[in-house]
């Protein structure tokens, strides 16, 4: 039976509710016009793009109204179990060479494509380039970091936002379930701006109570195939006790939560990155190190990708758990941004100014300048400041 969240799915931008930034017929950033994607789908431009934003705020529905008021021939594929041969099943779907010969348009939606590692997004950019396919992508990561320079500058990107309140308020009236406004209220807080999970969750409640009310909501929540997901709190709890068992130099404990976050299909390259950000803030200086390795580990994830890449992945877990911490460059950070924001831009000491020119230089920029001085180089009301406590 097909999901009640996929039932419910607009046909329509007129049905759609939120990212009106994008699809707005007023433009709430510049004041007056209709929102870009709107202004696409009414003109019918066809162009490649990616949608970035957190699970269930309407990345593949709007996919669908795009595709569908171009009249394409929409493909999906989702990134953790599609690859090449997918893709090119695709392209010899149809005898035309490129989309702007076919009489419909091949646009290819591409979910989780921060799933996709770097062969394989270089063996899709060719076909976008040549516009064999209009690629749309969607990502909850940020594409910057997910998607290849030369892919990425072929797309524009489509920030979506949570679903507000009010938005959310709006999708849960379009079910056809009875729930009293403390029973909304609770739900619209728990589903956290993802309307998919909120229909899932009043659909699974009415299968096991029948009645939703905020005591039935909360039980089936307890159930197992509600709980998990990894982008909602289960998935911020692991990734937290991983940092911190890391933290505490428990390898055994740190190995436990990696191997929950793989058995679970979490992201590697997510998993990699925390580690990149871990060994700077937390190993900083007393292993320099550190850092070389964690990078050589989300490299060897973006290039090799599960399973093997688990491996990777151990191997970096256990150097950092041994490593010795130190906060210090981390902390010195925090204390200098601290200043910053007190005191704004301080005029910089005359001797270390920079003097391109002569006018400068008569004025006494880097007049006194010596390389290797112990004076104290801090704007003068912060003279004396310790960022960095070694």
């Amino acid at each position: 039976m097909e999901p009640l969240a996929s039932q419910l799915r607009p046909k329509t931008l007129e049905d759609f509710a939120g990212q009106t930034h994008l699809v707005g017929t007023d433009n709430p950033v510049t004041g007056h016009g209709a929102g870009p994607l709107r202004t696409a789908i009414e003109s019918k431009h066809l162009f490649s793009f990616i949608f970035w934003g957190p699970p269930g705020v309407g990345k593949t529905t709007l996919a669908k109204i795009y595709a569908n008021a171009l009249d394409a021939n929409l493909f999906e594929l989702s990134a953790v179990n599609a690859g090449k041969a997918d893709i090119r099943k695709i392209i010899e779907s149809s005898p035309y060479a490129k989309a702007s010969e076919d009489p419909r348009s091949k646009i290819l939606f591409l979910d989780e494509i921060h799933r996709f590692n770097k062969a394989q997004q270089d063996f899709l950019l060719p076909y976008v380039e040549s516009g064999e396919i209009t690629l749309i992508g969607a990502t909850t990561e940020n594409p910057s970091f997910e998607v290849i320079s030369p892919l990425l500058s072929r797309c524009r990107v489509f920030v979506m936002n949570e679903l507000t309140s009010d938005e959310m308020l709006s999708i849960i009236n379009r079910t056809s379930f009875k729930l009293d406004q403390e029973s909304k209220d609770w739900l619209i807080a728990m589903a956290n701006g993802d309307a998919r999970a909120a229909i899932t969750m009043l659909e699974n409640t009415h299968e096991l109570y029948k009645e939703i009310t905020t005591d039935n909501l909360k039980q089936a929540l307890q159930s197992k195939h509600l709980r998990y997901d990894k982008k909602g709190e289960e998935h911020y709890n692991v990734i937290s006790a991983f940092i911190k068992s890391m933290r505490a130099s428990q390898a055994n404990a740190a190995m436990y939560y990696l191997a929950r976050m793989v058995d679970a299909g979490e992201d590697p390259k997510f998993i990699a990155r925390r580690m990149v950000v871990f060994a700077s803030e937390d190993i900083g200086v007393a292993v320099p190190t550190a850092l070389v390795v964690a990078n050589s580990v989300f490299r060897a994830c973006e290039t090799i990708g599960y399973p093997e890449c688990a491996i990777n992945l151990a191997h970096g877990v256990a150097y950092l758990c041994q490593c010795k911490k130190d906060r210090g460059a981390y902390n010195a950070l925090r204390r200098a941004e601290r200043d910053v924001k007190e005191h704004g831009n301080l005029p910089i000491p005359m001797n270390i100014r920079n003097a391109p020119t002569g006018l400068m230089k008569d004025l006494g920029y880097g007049e006194g300048y010596e390389a290797y001085t112990d004076d104290d180089l801090l704007p003068e009301e912060l003279k004396g400041k310790k960022y960095f406590i070694s």
